[in-house]
């Protein structure tokens, strides 16, 4: 019996185009994602560098873009977030079924971002729906590494057989699915977080 629900942020909630970021970086030379720049981009993820160095060192490979370039092309990934869905998540809080968290992989500028485009109270609508609220940046894990899934069920002492994982990326979901947890990979523009019944029970 599932009495545990932890969902991921991006494309289950706020609508992202994964391709907005490395169109607006060939602008200004991106050409490919190279170790460097993920070595980078996965260390500022996991809360590892501040965002100023952040952008120095995206600078440091970009010379020709300036700070602010490199930040509307960074942000570039974020859309909307529907009201609809937010609705889904405050009448799933008020059935009182589940216990409800949040695990992101994302950054400081990108949080930022998204309070900055559907207002501080929105997001804190948003994050007032969980018992817990983790991103990457502020726990220093990120997935798809197994010790991110055990961060939060020890911390929160739930057990995998009970606990139902969403997300849209398959590598988080098949290594959250090793430790025992329930997952359901969300296929964005086929499926929608607020059909989760149909897929929980």
């Amino acid at each position: 019996m599932i009495k545990n629900i932890i969902f991921d942020f991006g494309d289950i909630f706020i609508n992202l185009d994964k391709t907005a970021t490395p169109r607006e970086m060939s602008k200004f030379g991106f050409t490919k994602m190279t170790p460097q720049i993920e070595e980078i981009a996965q260390s500022y993820e996991k809360g590892l560098m501040s965002s100023k160095d952040f952008i120095s060192k995206m600078s440091s490979i970009f010379p020709n873009a300036t700070n602010n370039e490199l930040l509307y092309a960074w942000n570039a990934i974020l859309l909307d977030f529907p009201e609809y869905r937010l609705e889904f998540l405050e009448a799933l809080v008020k059935g009182n079924k589940y216990r409800l968290f949040l695990l992101s992989n994302t950054n400081e500028i990108h949080i930022d971002e998204v309070i900055r485009k559907i207002g501080a109270e929105k997001f804190n609508r948003f994050k007032n729906c969980f018992e817990q609220f983790y991103l990457s940046h502020e726990i220093h894990f990120r997935k798809p590494n197994a010790d991110i899934y055990e961060f939060v069920l020890n911390t929160n002492n739930l057990i995998a057989a009970e606990t139902f994982f969403i997300d849209d990326t398959k590598e988080n979901t098949d290594t959250a699915e090793k430790l025992g947890i329930k997952c359901w990979n969300l296929q964005v523009g086929k499926e929608d977080i607020i059909n989760l019944k149909n897929k929980i029970n």
